[in-house]
């Protein structure tokens, strides 16, 4: 099932995508898409509705983030092998986390806008899951069960903030419009394996990031389990697994976004997200 939020930025309605990728409009069933009803008991309720019958929403609407209301953003960093390469960094023994700020968050095809004084704007296709049902202290045999569904992420990040300002990265991370998220949020039982699964990104039609989620160091189910030793990990809440190799700083020399500049992000299953520079 592919839950999505569609509408003007801040009054988005709950739908889903039918068989022919048309949204239905779920407003008469949930009033929103957020971790209150992102668990088991509540997505098996929506997947036995009659699609059929769910008002077809007409034209090509918006679509917002495919989750509403998270709690927390939490990232990890240095999780493929490729990118701890290029960026210099030393493999981790355990997973780097940081948080992003959730003002963060916008739509797929919301443009990215560069903050005053930014200079160093990158891009990071990742794979995000959302969390189901609340964690904490759970193992990882039992970790994807808390796991309501999986969206892309693309992780945008200002380099000079992150890396040259001291202190933690979530300052170069946490922008608005930093966050996009979606276009849908698919039911863990659509991704048999979140593992497997291709992941890319383009800037003006060129091929930055290509990889496959098999590169991962610190599987899905290992960082749940993780995070949840140190933080509770609650309905709706996101984590961003990591990024490829490919990133603007990895190039030698680094590349950046500029004003215009046009990127494309996309994983198997998962739908594609575009958005533009102002």
């Amino acid at each position: 099932m592919k839950l999505v939020r569609f509408g003007d930025a801040g009054v988005e309605r709950p739908g889903l995508i039918d068989d022919s990728g048309r949204v239905r409009d779920l407003s008469s069933e949930v009033p929103e898409l957020s971790g209150a009803i992102l668990g088991p008991a509540s997505i098996q309720r929506l997947r036995a509705l009659p699609v059929d019958g769910l008002p077809l929403v007409p034209g090509n609407p918006r679509l917002g983030p495919c989750v509403a209301g998270t709690g927390k953003f939490v990232c990890v960093g240095l999780n493929y092998l490729d990118h701890v390469r290029e960026t210099g960094a030393a493999v981790p023994s355990e997973p780097v986390l940081f948080m992003k700020a959730t003002s963060a968050i916008t739509g797929p095809n919301d443009p990215i806008v560069m903050p005053p004084g930014s200079t160093k704007i990158d891009w990071e296709v990742e794979l995000g899951v959302v969390i189901g049902s609340a964690a904490k202290n759970v193992g990882a045999q039992e970790a994807l069960a808390h796991v309501a569904g999986y969206c892309i992420v693309n992780d945008v990040s200002e380099r000079a903030w992150q890396l040259e300002r001291a202190g933690q990265w979530v300052k170069g991370k946490s922008a608005d419009t930093f966050g996009p998220i979606g276009p849908w949020l698919v039911t863990a039982d659509e991704v048999p394996d979140p593992h497997a699964l291709g992941l890319w990104l383009s800037v003006n039609g060129a091929m930055r990031q290509n990889s496959n989620t098999d590169q991962m160091i610190f599987h899905v189910d290992t960082l749940v389990a993780y995070i949840s030793t140190f933080m509770s990990l609650q309905p709706g809440d996101i984590i961003s697994t990591g990024t490829p190799p490919g990133v603007g700083l990895g190039a030698k020399p680094p590349s950046y976004l500029n004003r215009g500049d046009v990127v494309r992000l996309g994983i198997a299953g998962l739908g594609e997200q575009c958005q533009t520079v102002l």
